[in-house]
């Protein structure tokens, strides 16, 4: 891509700034392992056990499995000589493979190596293991090892144009998902089709308009209906053959890729017949989202928007429906759960009186469930934090739709 290109990120320059922190924190090689760095650092989708290794000058190499590396490397900025495949045969596995590279090629056998490691719910985070930790200690025996994560975690915090337009457009795929399966519910519609159905009408308009995968880890596009919509917590529900049912609750969570930018986007329904209880849980759900979305700008934190949101939901009579949460942080995949760096009262969690930046991308995110009376609600969607205000991505109306 040419500088010129909305969705140009100028990768060399990101590596430099990784390069600059190297130098502060007296690093020779940064050992980057996390989904999220692969992504940051490589523009390149990694799904199989891959590292990229950042030298304190020059270019980085990536190490990926042999059977992939073709396609890393033509994707990718990097040209073929600085993506390697790693292979399960005599001195060709990734720990001898790197561990000669760092050795022989960086000349830092005896150096400090910044790795990355730590403690996550999301299952592909791709901390370094104990294993590779220990089988990295025992092939560079006179090299320092040092936990290093945070520089990548403070470098990706605020989102450059081009990361933010890959959003943009994100985002707009997930609009024309949600307008393929309004059409198909209407006048009628719904009462053909099953959960998984609904996922597949979304996959294929988001596919026709560019989307490259439905990235989540937890399902996919996530579908629910009826008491599934209750699940307490709620915030997985990968689509089943559950067929709809007049008067259910449904929410459909939609989930497009663009160039490694993420969609992520919810709308719910209320399937007639509607009782005037079912429009109640609907409505209170519909008043704290707007509240949320009008509250987020620089400045404020994550605890006092649960406080402020906690407090609305109290006075409305709806508080023990509502998960105590208004957000998760998103970046470029992999990058999908903690918000800013981790440094928090808990390790590895977000810190709950981090106060946001103008330029940070979040995921406006709250679950509201009712087990009892089989209903509940999902919003999702990504938004940009400004001094003032937020950017609100998806176009999708701002409402609980009621289909007929």
């Amino acid at each position: 891509m040419s500088n010129n290109d909305p969705y140009f990120i100028d990768f060399p320059k990101r590596i430099k700034m990784i390069q600059k922190e190297m130098e502060k924190e007296d690093l020779d090689v940064y050992l980057g392992s996390r989904l999220r760095t692969l992504s940051w650092t490589l523009d390149a989708f990694c799904p199989w056990r891959s590292y990229v290794v950042i030298p304190r000058e020059g270019l980085p190499v990536a190490f990926t499995f042999v059977l992939d590396a073709t396609r890393v490397a033509d994707e990718s900025w990097l040209d073929e000589d600085h993506v390697r495949g790693y292979a399960p045969m005599g001195g060709q596995d990734q720990i001898t493979l790197i561990a000669d590279f760092i050795k022989e090629e960086l000349k830092c056998g005896k150096g400090r190596i910044g790795y990355e490691t730590g403690m996550s719910n999301y299952l592909p985070e791709g901390n370094l293991t104990q294993y590779e930790y220990e089988a990295f200690r025992a092939a560079l025996p006179d090299a320092t090892f040092i936990n290093a994560h945070a520089i990548i975690d403070r470098l990706s915090l605020i989102k450059d144009e081009g990361t933010i337009n890959r959003f943009r457009e994100a985002s707009r795929i997930t609009d024309i998902g949600h307008q393929a399966v309004y059409e198909a519910l209407i006048n009628g519609g719904y009462k053909n089709l099953t959960e998984t159905e609904i996922s597949g009408i979304a996959t294929y308009a988001m596919r026709k308009a560019g989307s490259e995968w439905e990235w989540s880890f937890t399902g996919g596009n996530e579908i629910a209906s009826g008491y599934r919509t209750g699940y307490a917590g709620g915030a997985c529900t990968p689509a089943t053959r559950r067929k709809l049912q007049p008067g259910d609750p449904l929410m459909v969570d939609l989930h497009a890729a663009f160039k490694l930018g993420l969609g992520d986007s919810t709308v719910n329904y209320l399937l007639a017949p509607v009782t005037k209880r079912q429009r109640w849980h609907a409505d209170n759900f519909m008043t704290i989202v707007r509240a949320c979305l009008k509250k987020y700008r620089a400045g404020i934190t994550p605890s006092e928007m649960a406080a402020e949101m906690m407090a609305l939901a109290e006075e409305g009579g709806f508080s023990d429906y509502m998960v105590p949460g208004f957000e998760h942080g998103i970046g470029m995949l992999g990058d999908e759960w903690r918000i800013g760096s981790h440094d928090g009262p808990i390790p590895y969690w977000t810190d709950p009186n981090h106060r946001y930046q103008a330029g940070e991308m979040i995921i406006c995110a709250m679950q509201y469930a009712c087990p009892e009376e089989k209903i509940g609600f999902r919003y999702e969607a990504p938004i940009i934090i400004w001094e003032n205000e937020c950017e609100l991505l998806p176009k999708c109306p701002l409402e609980v739709l009621e289909i007929e």
